[in-house]
């Protein structure tokens, strides 16, 4: 990187990009770059002396092509001005995912990947090491609420990589220690079929080192990899890693046990709600005590942490309304994220407004978004948010909407949501949950407003 005094970044509001744009600019590089629209986060890069502008104009683009290095997300469309002009006037030109590899090269990477749950867990990781004492370096995809930024660097040689299968993304990097959360299908539009997604996954195995700790049940073997194969689950005790709950139903403010090889790290809480919480706290604990982390440290540390924006993100809690945020985006973890949810406060009426993410994702998934939208009391269901797609002709939230059994459910451009929200008469007990992976989070602060208004 020697060679490089700029590094200029397509795409830098992107969770992933940003934590990249906020390394290199604290290495002290010249960071710049593109985005479609103003956010929270480009806001937060501009404040940090990133520039950032919003509309597709070459003239941005730093001249000096020796000295600038360009990174992009797969997530630009082919055809954007600005990629074409770098691709066609000799700039090196990386994705996003290579640049993470470069970054964890000659490292201790210690990985999350997965097709849900990477996120928490992952952040959970990270705090692990930064709380323990020992640092590490992190590449989050959400902001940690304990941190505030999505972003850690350490003084260590321990990094702590996301690991996305977006586009085969995470076969850019050689873990030490990694976890594998799931393996479900998703992301049809790159893999084609759910096979493929799985030799993926098998391909990642077989790019770790030292250990590979597996969700229980997952199709990950000897086989697959040159690392040692473990086993985390939430409750499973033929898994190496697992919990015995000792106080609670996995639910309201649960105590447990965690279970390993070595022995048992007993009371642990952690400092977010939910049995997946849990499950995700089981396998955090995996890649600490694999590394080496104290068990003492390990149960301190989980009691302190205070989770990730966008996920099981309480906005506002009282007796009579309460209010959660929650990125969701593919059935399996709205299932697990709404009964979570439906576990901890199963007294209030549950409103659920989601925003379905991708025309491809809505045309793989829509039964199974039906199903598990079909468990609350009420559904809002918005439009499709189309993010790097055109619109595929047929696929609408229509697809989704009519197969929903839910006792309540509405169809909504987003632009209608708030009026309707407006007119909304609060009961006794009401519970509201946002979910998606588009720009939904643009509703969270108005919705905030709106409820405590009404209270």
């Amino acid at each position: 990187m020697a060679e490089y005094r700029n590094i200029y970044f397509i795409g830098i509001g992107g969770i992933g990009m940003s934590a990249i744009a906020r390394y290199y600019n604290a290495k002290g590089y010249k960071v710049s770059g593109y985005d479609k629209t103003p956010s929270p986060l480009t806001h937060a890069l501009e404040s940090e002396g990133i520039e950032v502008h919003y509309e597709d104009n070459t003239d941005f683009v730093p001249k000096d092509v020796e000295s600038t290095l360009v990174v992009y997300t797969p997530a630009i469309p082919k055809d954007m001005g600005e990629l074409v002009y770098v691709m066609e006037n000799g700039y090196r030109v990386i994705k996003r995912s290579r640049m993470l590899g470069e970054i964890s090269a000659g490292q201790r990477c210690m990985a999350v990947a997965g097709t849900h749950g990477k996120t928490t867990t992952s952040t959970l990781v990270s705090h692990l090491f930064t709380a323990s004492g020992e640092g590490c370096s992190a590449f989050l995809g959400g902001i940690s609420k304990n941190y505030g930024t999505n972003l850690l660097i350490g003084a260590n040689d321990v990094v702590v990589a996301e690991a996305d299968e977006f586009d085969r993304s995470f076969l850019q990097l050689f873990p030490e220690i990694a976890v594998i959360t799931s393996m479900d299908a998703d992301h049809l539009d790159i893999y084609g079929d759910a096979e493929h997604i799985r030799r993926a996954f098998k391909d990642f195995a077989s790019q770790v080192s030292g250990t590979v700790i597996a969700k229980y049940g997952l199709d990950i073997t000897a086989e697959d990899t040159k690392a040692r194969v473990m086993t985390y689950s939430y409750d499973n005790p033929e898994a190496d890693f697992h919990a015995v709950l000792t106080d609670g139903d996995g639910n309201r403010d649960s105590r447990f046990d965690i279970h390993w090889p070595g022995g048992v790290i007993r009371d642990c809480v952690v400092g977010i709600p939910g049995w997946v919480n849990i499950e995700n706290a089981v396998a955090a604990a995996a890649i600490g005590l694999t590394y080496g982390l104290a068990p003492e440290k390990i149960r301190e540390a989980l009691a302190s942490f205070s989770g990730v924006k966008r996920r099981f993100d309480i906005q506002l809690k009282t007796d009579r309304c309460i209010y959660i945020d929650d990125y969701a985006h593919h059935p399996e973890e709205i299932t697990a994220a709404l009964s979570s949810i439906r576990g901890f406060y199963p007294e209030y009426r549950h409103t659920v407004i989601f925003q379905p993410h991708l025309y491809t994702r809505t045309r793989d998934f829509a039964e199974g978004f039906a199903a598990s939208l079909s468990n609350v009391d009420r559904l809002i269901l918005l439009d499709i948010y189309p993010a790097r797609e055109e619109p595929i002709p047929g696929v609408t939230s229509e697809i989704i909407f009519r197969n929903v059994t839910a006792p309540e459910k509405i169809l909504l451009k987003k632009e209608e949501l708030m009026d309707y929200l407006r007119k909304d008469e609060l009961g006794a007990k009401e519970l509201y949950v946002t979910v998606g992976a588009g720009d939904i989070d643009r509703f969270i602060e108005p919705i905030k407003e709106l409820l405590t208004e009404k209270l």
